[in-house]
């Protein structure tokens, strides 16, 4: 069994917690999740979500459940076992302020020391093994060293990033519990490619996997840049951009969260074509009717054969949160397989495929298609994957 504790009760959590127990009663196949045709030391039916955290007023103290129904309910039925789940009184460190109503967080009557303490231990009697980060995108630094980050939350420093404050108090669980955990981080904040954050799980034995799940034109694009690549075809510009209405598009019309997303984005077309053609690649905008399913638009223009040019155009709706929650069924099976098989740090051999900016710092982005191969084989090498 994976214990997982899941951190944001959005659209991506609910149809994470939906989707896996369909699953497990058969209702649907598993479309959405990479390696759910091979055979991993641990099945989906593994799972168990045994606690969320909110910031939003109108959720905490309310079951898992309930919130579904009101998120996914109109368009998928909610299965009576996520009744059993509770949400708690989160943190947010600012984040969600002029994005939803009056949030709260545990900070505010605790103080961010005492509000991680008591998240951690609330942790030490749950037993996570893995804890899935899907807040809402927010402004976020990295820290130098350990020392640092254990300062700035001490302290209580606004600079703590709500993220880096759960990442900390998973540390805090891990010390308190002799327990190992892996903290899978699917939004933009430096997680995996803080070197604070790294080196204090490297150090107790824990797993990191970030930042940001790569869902939709993200990983399209590094694998348009890789088959331009290889054919030595000459890329003159790119343009791409999402426009959606969720929460996490609607905290994106704030400049410093939206650089954070334009930062995870904009990183693979260096990486792959060995030199950074003029591009605009970001979020752009929020549209409440578009709902969850977002507009993506591409447009690709490079040289060919006698320096002839051609362009590429790419129009797609695409369901945003059941995207990120298919890929979340593997990271936390695999952020498991990592604890069992005594890894610690952070593993690029996981991040390069999943997330936009793989860490840890400094780590090239690579096509999907080459990392998710790399990432068969790494697996095999484990001796943890069959089949396929």
């Amino acid at each position: 069994m994976i214990r997982v504790v899941m951190l944001g009760q959005g659209l991506v959590a609910s149809h994470l917690m939906v989707g896996v127990e369909r699953i497990k009663k058969n209702e649907i196949k598993p479309y959405g999740v990479p390696l759910a045709k091979y055979e991993l030391p641990y099945s989906i039916s593994d799972i168990k979500f045994v606690k969320s955290y909110e910031v939003d007023p109108s959720k905490i103290g309310k079951t898992v459940y309930d919130v579904c129904k009101k998120l996914v309910g109109e368009v998928l039925p909610v299965p009576e076992e996520l009744r059993e789940v509770t949400i708690g009184e989160g943190i947010h460190q600012g984040s969600m302020k002029g994005i939803i109503k009056n949030p709260v967080g545990l900070e505010e009557k605790h103080g961010l020391e005492e509000a991680v303490e008591k998240i951690s231990d609330e942790w030490v009697r749950l037993e996570p093994d893995v804890i899935v980060n899907t807040i809402t995108t927010e402004e976020a630094f990295p820290f130098k060293n350990p020392e640092d980050l254990e300062r700035a939350i001490k302290s209580g420093e606004e600079k703590v990033s709500a993220s880096h404050a759960y990442a900390y108090a998973a540390w805090r669980y891990a010390v308190k519990s002799g327990r190992k955990v892996t903290f899978v981080n699917v939004i933009p904040s430096p997680l995996a490619n803080d070197p604070a954050v790294v080196a204090l799980y490297e150090k107790n034995g824990l797993v990191v996997l970030g930042d940001d799940g790569a869902t939709g034109a993200t990983p399209l694009t590094a694998d348009l840049m890789e088959h331009l690549a290889e054919r030595n075809r000459y890329v003159k510009f790119i343009v791409q951009f999402n426009i959606g209405g969720n929460t996490d598009f609607l905290a994106l019309t704030k400049p410093e969260r939206n650089k954070m997303k334009e930062f995870t984005k904009s990183s693979v077309v260096a990486d792959i074509l060995g030199y950074e053609p003029p591009h605009y690649i970001k979020p752009t905008g929020y549209l409440e009717p578009l709902g969850d399913k977002k507009f993506v638009a591409m447009h690709i223009e490079y040289k060919t054969f006698n320096e002839l040019e051609d362009s590429l155009y790419i129009n797609a709706r695409i369901n945003d949160s059941p995207a990120l929650a298919g890929l979340l069924v593997d990271l936390i099976r695999i952020g498991k397989i990592a604890l069992d098989k005594n890894l610690r740090g952070t593993l690029y051999e996981v991040n390069a495929f999943f997330m936009k900016k793989p860490g840890p710092l400094d780590a090239k982005s690579v096509s999907r298609i080459e990392a998710y191969y790399r990432m068969l084989c790494w697996l095999r090498d484990l001796g943890v994957l069959r089949g396929g």
